[in-house]
């Protein structure tokens, strides 16, 4: 079903809210203009006054969500980062943590579903657009994980940060087994989540 729009929002807004709903169902190619304008009870020259193309939508969908997210982790990586007391937690909080706080809501796991949806269907335009535009974060924390594990290849390092990336993906799109119980709330639903990833994760990066 597709998410309800807010009339308040702007046009702007409410396109981005649709297109948001329908990639996270349907996917990039599944979803087409006419549904987007339908959904978001605009015309098609609003689509393309606002975006210009459809590819240019979706970039600013993982824009508006990714710029915040992404600042979030790389403050919380710099009161870490290169410290002689940092510990693997310690970096992979600051991955992890920020990334679970935007999917605490309905809006942040739709877009978790979308981000799902773009590394699921193989689109490499998009892959390219979140390696240029994002890329440099990844950097950041491969670094620093490297400086904490010196014994790990390149090559290693990657494949692990890769499978911690993923699982992480998985958690806050809310795919998974473990659903939060009617009688816990969100909050606590999303640090349970947290300590149990960050665990999870501090055993697969640490193995030798």
């Amino acid at each position: 079903m597709i998410v309800p729009v807010n009339s308040s929002n702007s046009t702007k807004e409410r396109i981005l809210g649709a297109a948001e709903s329908l990639f996270a169902q349907r996917g990039f190619d599944g979803a087409s203009l006419r549904q987007l304008t339908s959904a978001a009870g605009v015309n098609l020259a609003a689509v393309n006054y606002h975006f210009g193309s459809k590819e240019k939508l979706v970039e600013q969908i993982f824009r508006r969500r990714l710029d915040a997210l992404n600042n979030s982790r790389l403050e919380a990586l710099a009161l870490v980062a290169g410290k002689e007391n940092t510990t693997i937690e310690d970096v992979l909080a600051a991955f992890i943590r920020p990334a679970l706080d935007l999917s605490h809501d309905e809006s942040g796991s739709l877009f978790m579903r979308v981000l799902a949806r773009a590394f699921a269907e193989h689109d490499d335009t998009l892959r390219q657009f979140l390696s240029e535009n994002y890329g440099h974060v990844m950097r950041q924390f491969t670094a620093e994980f490297a400086r904490l594990l010196p014994q790990l290849s390149k090559q290693e390092l990657y494949w692990r940060i890769d499978l911690v990336s993923g699982a992480l993906t998985h958690a806050m799109s809310g795919f998974g087994m473990i659903q939060r119980k009617s009688d816990v709330s969100e909050t606590v639903h999303r640090e349970q989540t947290a300590q149990h990833l960050i665990r999870f994760a501090v055993a697969g990066m640490s193995h030798p």
